[in-house]
């Protein structure tokens, strides 16, 4: 959910305190109130609500014989009314095009979306992140899911918040406007005034997702296992695993007290990295309920808006340079990192520091998971291939009894292929050989990994919009140097490993990006067409 204010918007606020709370968190310079950690009671109480959320999870998804029928029975319906046309008019060669196809499937999966509700529409704001991997019509239709959902009638808000904060809304407000300035999945947001003169913004949650969402699960965990082998994909992504995660993940949304309790260990986490290019927007230390969340109004760019960042003097590859760095660097020093990163999630200040929002999802490494991290990104940087694949064993993607060299060779892991010098049949025979070994093995994809991946992606298209032009290969490179000198010490202690025996080897990378090792230079723009080649070929090969 993002409280955007359009830089049109922009006024200049008084400093209304001296932000004592900057010394441990990353907040705005003259925020409107302090935070002190020791004093908030909704920070305490997440804790434990985080625990209760978490083992309510196993109830959601356990084995039933039946689903609750009456939420089935709509769902099929809603997404049965949105295929039927499609379906229809694809079999009397109705659309000119298969891009067109595209188009009206994408445009009715997202109005069956927007009103199955949140789970679904979580479902698409996940895959308007893969750019790349999704087409991009669904994509492009989905982005709208972010932020462009319908939002509550105006009555059902004002009845949410009178309720949860105990008194109405113009004991609590001076000014509190109706129109939603954004509407999401589990919650639209508005902008308000408190009575002591503070702008704030007050996020809502919808009145029945709460109900929908477990009922929704429910159905997601009965179908999950009869996707299982049927769908060569869905048997590589593990469907009942991710049903756990959208049950692990949402549930926890569902209360806005641990989303801010969120808000302050991200803040605090950039504070302790000095990261000093991205910024948290303080939650209220009193007014944040299971259901409402008042917060600090900050104003800045959409984080798509290129022209205008680049009109006002911002550089955009700064801003993707600082985003790659400060996203690893939370997952492997701190084992926390927002895990929800797309468009709407995230807007970018007037004076070049990214506002990061919506923290109802946010990744949590355990110790070991955390160290599985840090090899795994170790030996991508010094061409360990068997370090890498460990690696994705002991972070859950392998079983732990996996024979690593035996993947190393059924993959062709040390035999790295040109994609770009391959037809378009070897292109689709080599992808089909690829995911048969890998569902042999037993592969899949572990909560943690998969929220990394997806921010990855998003990452990756960001890339193409705010730096084309940025070369990769010598980011990563200049990324592993400024890891090397920030922490290095810690890493290599915590690994057991001798630090002067590092020595940065990109050829892993270069092969997974496919090019030849000699490569010393790739721009996103050089990648990208190459990528665009590679689909044209599998397209031109399955359509003939």
């Amino acid at each position: 959910m993002s409280p955007i204010v359009p830089e049109c918007e922009r006024q200049t606020d008084e400093v209304t305190n001296t932000a004592t709370d900057l010394e441990w968190g990353n907040f705005s310079e003259s925020g409107p109130w302090n935070l002190d950690r020791d004093s908030i009671s909704w920070s305490r109480v997440a804790i434990v609500l985080r625990d209760q959320a978490q083992a309510e999870v196993p109830r959601l998804i356990r084995a039933r014989k039946l689903p609750p029928l009456k939420r089935l029975v709509v769902v099929t319906v809603r997404l049965g009314w949105a295929l039927l046309p499609w379906f229809w008019r694809k079999k009397r060669n109705r659309f000119a095009t298969p891009e067109e196809s595209r188009a009206f499937l994408s445009l009715r999966l997202r109005h069956a979306i927007e009103k199955l509700g949140a789970t679904y529409i979580k479902l698409a704001q996940i895959i308007s992140s893969g750019e790349g991997l999704f087409p991009s019509e669904l994509v492009d239709e989905f982005k709208r899911c972010r932020d462009q959902v319908p939002p509550e009638p105006w009555d059902s808000v004002r009845t949410t918040v009178e309720q949860d904060l105990g008194a109405r809304i113009e004991d609590v407000f001076s000014s509190f406007e109706k129109t939603a300035l954004a509407a999401a999945s589990i919650a639209q947001v508005h902008r308000a005034t408190l009575h002591t003169g503070e702008d704030v913004v007050v996020k809502v949650q919808r009145p029945s997702v709460s109900v929908l969402v477990r009922q929704d699960l429910q159905v997601m965990a009965w179908l999950a296992p009869f996707m299982i082998g049927r769908i060569k994909v869905a048997a590589l992504a593990n469907p009942p695993a991710l049903v756990e995660l959208f049950a692990e993940t949402i549930v926890e949304e569902l209360d806005f007290r641990m989303e801010a309790s969120n808000m302050v260990d991200v803040a605090s986490m950039l504070h302790d990295l000095n990261q000093e290019a991205y910024i948290v927007p303080r939650p209220h230390s009193s007014l944040v309920t299971r259901r409402v969340l008042v917060m600090e109004k900050l104003q800045g760019f959409n984080f798509d808006d290129v022209e205008g960042m680049q009109a006002a003097g911002i550089d955009t590859e700064s801003v993707i340079r600082a985003g790659m760095i400060s996203f690893m660097e939370g997952a492997l020093i701190h084992g926390v990192f927002h895990g929800d990163l797309h468009g709407g999630n995230l807007f970018v200040l007037s004076d070049g520091r990214t506002a990061l929002l919506d923290f109802g999802i946010v990744g949590r490494l355990s110790q070991a998971r955390r160290m599985a991290f840090m090899r795994l990104m170790l030996g991508a940087t010094t061409n360990d291939l068997r370090g890498q694949v460990a690696a994705l064993r002991d972070l859950g993607a392998l079983p732990m009894d996996t024979d690593i060299d035996a993947v190393i060779v059924d993959l062709k892991l040390d035999q790295p292929v040109d994609p770009t010098t391959l037809n378009g049949e070897e292109l689709v025979q080599e992808v089909q050989r690829i995911v048969k070994s890998l569902l042999a093995y037993g592969a899949k994809l572990p909560k943690e990994l998969m929220l990394y991946v997806k921010n990855m992606v998003f990452l990756d298209g960001a890339i193409a919009r705010l730096a084309p032009d940025l070369d990769i290969i010598a980011e990563l490179t200049n990324i592993t140097m400024i890891f090397t000198q920030r922490h290095g010490e810690r890493l290599f202690r915590e690994l057991g490993m001798d630090q002067s025996s590092f020595q940065i080897d990109l050829t892993s990378v270069k092969n997974s990006l496919g090019v030849d090792e000699s490569t010393d230079s790739l721009t996103y723009r050089e990648l990208q067409r190459r990528r665009e080649l590679i689909q044209k070929r599998m397209k031109d090969h399955l359509v003939g």
